[in-house]
């Protein structure tokens, strides 16, 4: 797993030299589009794909910030995945194909999700380091309204550069690997966060809003 990490964080950090801009809002076109990116690692091979597809394409440029993001953010996650998946409490999902699973801790499963600070947030990052269920209970409010939108359990990783830069840290692998590796040794089932977050038929349906992995950053 080592070597594959390794790999991984390699091709990660090819994609820091190129802005990180969506231009447009996530959405199923466009994700159809570029779902290759979930079966290509290698950087430069996903460069070569787009170049490929779209270079003719009027809106290249655009599909071509797209895919890129989708890559790293997907190829990002596979890493954080691999590194949970690799302690001893954590199972992985028993079907790869969940969305709403990715692994499975001390019995709960969960769908893990790395985000880069909220801009929008409502309170500065001291605050939000000691509000954590409010910071959570955002996250879920105003997550993407698109595939994998959904109230279930969560585990979210929340990442913070003291420069702004906030995406970048998601090709530290081994810089994250130390993080959930020390925040797993004091994992407790019994201290996650419950939220009341949908409301049906007069009923108030409760979804397991689970702790993230502290908010960690530099």
């Amino acid at each position: 797993m080592k070597q594959d990490l390794i790999k991984i964080e390699t091709n990660l950090k090819k994609r820091l030299t190129y802005p990180y801009k969506w231009g447009r809002k996530q959405n199923d076109y466009f994700d159809k589009l570029t779902n290759f990116v979930y079966k290509i690692s290698d950087f430069d091979e996903v460069i070569r794909e787009i170049n490929h597809n779209f270079k003719k394409d009027k809106e290249h440029k655009k599909i071509s910030n797209y895919a890129l993001n989708r890559w790293y953010n997907f190829w990002s996650a596979n890493a954080v995945e691999k590194i949970f998946c690799s302690l001893p409490n954590v199972k992985p999902a028993l079907d790869e194909k969940d969305r709403l699973v990715d692994f499975t801790i001390d019995g709960v499963t969960f769908d893990h999700k790395t985000s880069v600070f909220p801009k929008n947030f409502p309170h500065p990052i001291k605050e939000a380091v000691k509000k954590t269920d409010e910071l959570i209970n955002w996250l879920y409010k105003n997550q993407s309204q698109q595939q994998r939108k959904h109230l279930r359990n969560r585990l979210f990783i929340v990442l913070y550069s003291s420069g702004g830069e906030h995406w970048k840290l998601k090709a530290e692998v081994s810089w994250l690997r130390e993080r959930i590796e020390k925040y797993m040794e004091g994992f407790n089932p019994n201290y996650l966060l419950k939220f009341p977050l949908e409301k049906k038929a007069h009923t108030c349906r409760r979804y397991m809003g689970y702790k993230l992995v502290s908010v960690i950053h530099r």
